[in-house]
């Protein structure tokens, strides 16, 4: 009896957790290595929206098809991990120009939000400012609760036979191909050519453990506030080049003014902190396929769309471990679009 083929996952956050259960449905001997250091999917606020990403950033807003794509397989992820999915929607509020902006992006994309006001503001975040008067709600983006979604990802890969190893990779060992899943992460960089093109970028979050912020995500210039059963989330900072994560208040003013345009009443109020450093290519894109270096598949650099694209870049890495079709998408996210990395 032949043995089966062995994959060696390093990361488990999202996109790890994400390719090794996609690998072992397809019959892979798979082991996750990680040495339990904090990671940036476990700080994220678990939004997966691809709609309000495609109109707030600009480096995404080309990619809207491989967003929109990327969140319609988390359904079938879901179901097959045990993740719940809350499909409530996002809610933008902010001045009348900025509202502006948002819905003429969202006809770009051939999407038309709903235009609300107080009354209908106040049912859906009902602790949101009284000076929020206007919003526009858009129903197709979604959001999950990022540690109870890594525990049911986990959870499923140990029930498919993946093993887990509290341990750094250093290379591929015995394994048949290495997956690098790991985010930002310097000590890898000999591993695979193509991670020379990934910059840190730092992001800090506030989370209100006493306040639960309404059913509807919340949208506004610079930050957002995301409801779940452990608080509040309100993210998030944008810090490129950083990869510390040491607390810092003078990059968290704009935050705060925003928290104070938002949710006057907790200014005083108690918070925790928490920073995670994600990976970011020039492109907005991970890194998701083959690299130059033999045997190594590449799934990271997803800057701050791990969530979102997880069940995505699963499906490539194992269309490419498999040496089947990655699909439609592959290209876009081949390690070696940047060059000068061969």
């Amino acid at each position: 009896m032949s043995r089966a083929p062995t994959v060696t996952v390093a990361g488990a956050g999202a996109l790890g957790l994400s390719c090794a259960l996609a690998l072992a449905d397809a019959g892979y001997a798979v082991t996750v290595c990680d040495p339990g250091e904090p990671r940036a999917s476990s700080v994220a606020a678990g939004m997966l929206a691809p709609a309000f990403e495609a109109v707030l950033e600009p480096e995404t807003a080309v990619h809207a098809d491989l967003l929109f794509a990327a969140r319609n397989l988390w359904p079938g992820l879901a179901a097959r991990a045990g993740v719940a999915l809350d499909r409530s929607g996002a809610l933008a509020v902010g001045d009348a120009a900025w509202l502006a902006d948002v819905a003429a992006g969202l006809v770009r994309l051939g999407l038309r939000g709903s235009e609300i006001g107080r009354g209908t503001i106040a049912a859906l975040a009902p602790k949101l400012s009284p000076a929020m008067e206007h919003g526009v709600l858009v129903r197709e983006d979604w959001r999950l609760e990022p540690l109870a979604a890594l525990a049911a990802l986990r959870a499923a890969c140990a029930a498919a036979g993946v093993a887990f190893r509290a341990e750094r990779v250093k290379g591929p060992g015995q394994a048949d191909t290495l997956v690098l899943a790991t985010g930002y992460d310097k000590g890898l960089a000999d591993l695979a050519p193509e991670l020379a093109v990934l910059t840190p970028i730092r992001g800090q979050i506030l989370r209100f453990m006493d306040e639960r912020g309404g059913g509807v995500a919340v949208r506004t210039a610079g930050a957002y506030a995301v409801p779940g059963s452990d608080g509040l989330a309100f993210g998030a900072t944008m810090e490129p080049g950083r990869e510390d994560l040491k607390p810092d208040p003078t990059t968290l003013q704009p935050l705060s003014a925003a928290l104070a345009r938002l949710y006057p009443h907790l200014a005083q109020a108690t918070f925790g902190w928490g920073a995670g450093v994600r990976a970011a290519t020039a492109d907005g894109l991970p890194l998701a396929g083959p690299s130059a270096a033999p045997g190594v598949i590449l799934a990271t650099g997803a800057r701050r769309n791990g969530w979102l694209l997880a069940p995505l870049v699963a499906q490539v890495v194992a269309g490419c471990v498999r040496g089947r079709d990655p699909g439609p998408y592959a290209a876009r996210l081949d390690p070696r679009r940047f060059g000068g990395t061969s």
